[in-house]
């Protein structure tokens, strides 16, 4: 009898033995199915991530993010941090990022993310605890080889157990067993994938109806609390809107699609695994939706005196982001609050909008930042 177990017993190395082997083992699956998910359930996830400063450097470069309050002590110092701290962008990736491997790593389609809130400064060097608790699971009405989980995720300081971030997030994830399908009118609605997986509507509306748009829209003259307030004002007086778009684009290499998100820890094979993802409805790898994120938020940063990132609601991804994409940016101020912050600024609550270069929109949120007075 042939032991199998002696070192020469099989060459693996031969093309025709190794593709007979390879059809006939079995393959050590990452990640988890829907039916793992249940309400209620706690996720704390490993092996967590350190906060770098290389790190965080990279991301805001890579972004355009270039402001020195994090990078810069002095700056940093006037902005009332201790030293420069890590890029709220940054944290949100990175807190995410470790999520992906128990989350979604499965694959599926991205439906958005609400109530993203940044409770203390985080610093490089710092130390990411982050769990996940499953809030709701769901079947999907359109897509019966899916459900739909959502999970609200916490980032803390693991050394001190403060919160840093929360939020909350919602994702198709694949079905190991396909339910039955009513193969109803929502059976056609079509998945879109976008910067994290792709964005299922679970809607079918008949037609789009024509928008009703202000005749006017309004731009700002300038980027402090002001600016933003007197051109509210102004519109609200007009009957208009304070709408306008950013200059810079930013097109989509292969460092921010595949190397950002490995950077982050996020395992996801949208990101790095082409040869699954020719296949796949994009027809090649996907940026991170915060890759996408940040670098439209970075162009609207770029036209504001920001003073402090405070919280971001209704966040969705729209459409693939793909390598060769340019992405752009989009504003519309909705609200200005002077009470709130410091004397020296006021929160400006912004609708925010990144478009590639065909004009289609492929993240969109809202957006409460603190903004520097005159």
């Amino acid at each position: 009898m042939t032991d199998w177990s002696a070192p020469d017993a099989i060459d693996c190395a031969d093309e025709q033995v190794f593709q007979t082997l390879l059809d006939r083992v079995e393959t050590r699956e990452k990640g988890n199915y829907f039916e793992y998910f249940a309400e209620g359930d706690e996720i704390h996830h490993d092996p967590g991530l350190r906060l770098s400063q290389h790190g965080n450097e990279e991301w805001m470069g890579q972004t355009l993010n270039h402001d020195p309050a994090y990078w810069r002590p002095d700056d940093a110092r006037e902005r009332g941090f201790d030293e420069p701290p890590a890029h709220p962008d940054y944290l949100l990736a990175c807190v995410m990022g470790i999520t992906v491997e128990d989350l979604s790593e499965k694959g599926g389609y991205f439906l958005g993310r609400t109530d993203v809130t940044f409770h203390r400064t985080a610093y490089p060097g710092t130390e990411l605890d982050v769990t996940s608790t499953v809030v709701d699971t769901r079947p999907s009405s359109s897509r019966p080889d899916y459900g739909i989980v959502t999970w609200e995720s916490v980032g803390r300081d693991r050394e001190t157990g403060e919160e840093l971030v929360a939020y909350e997030r919602t994702n198709m994830i694949p079905r190991r067993e396909p339910v039955a399908s009513d193969g109803g009118e929502r059976q056609r609605s079509a998945a879109r994938a976008d910067g994290s997986g792709a964005v299922a509507d679970e809607s079918s509306p008949a037609e789009a109806a024509t928008p009703d748009l202000p005749s006017t829209l309004v731009a700002p003259e300038g980027g402090t609390f002001e600016d933003f307030r007197v051109a509210l004002e102004r519109a609200r007086d007009n009957g208009a809107a304070v709408a306008y778009r950013h200059e810079r684009g930013r097109t989509m290499d292969e460092r921010l699609v595949a190397g950002l998100p490995l950077s982050t820890l996020n395992t996801a094979r949208q990101h790095h695994n082409r040869d699954v993802m020719a296949d796949s409805p994009s027809g090649d790898i996907v940026a991170y939706g915060d890759v996408t994120r940040s670098i439209a938020l970075a162009h609207a940063r770029s036209d504001e005196a920001t003073f402090r990132e405070r919280r971001f609601e209704n966040e969705r991804f729209h459409d693939f982001v793909t390598l060769g994409d340019t992405i752009y940016g989009f504003s519309r101020v909705l609200d200005c609050d002077g009470e709130a912050g410091p004397d020296h600024t006021g929160a400006v609550t912004f609708e925010h909008v990144a478009f590639n270069q065909d004009s289609t929109p492929v993240y969109s949120g809202r957006r409460t930042a603190l903004i520097t007075r005159q």
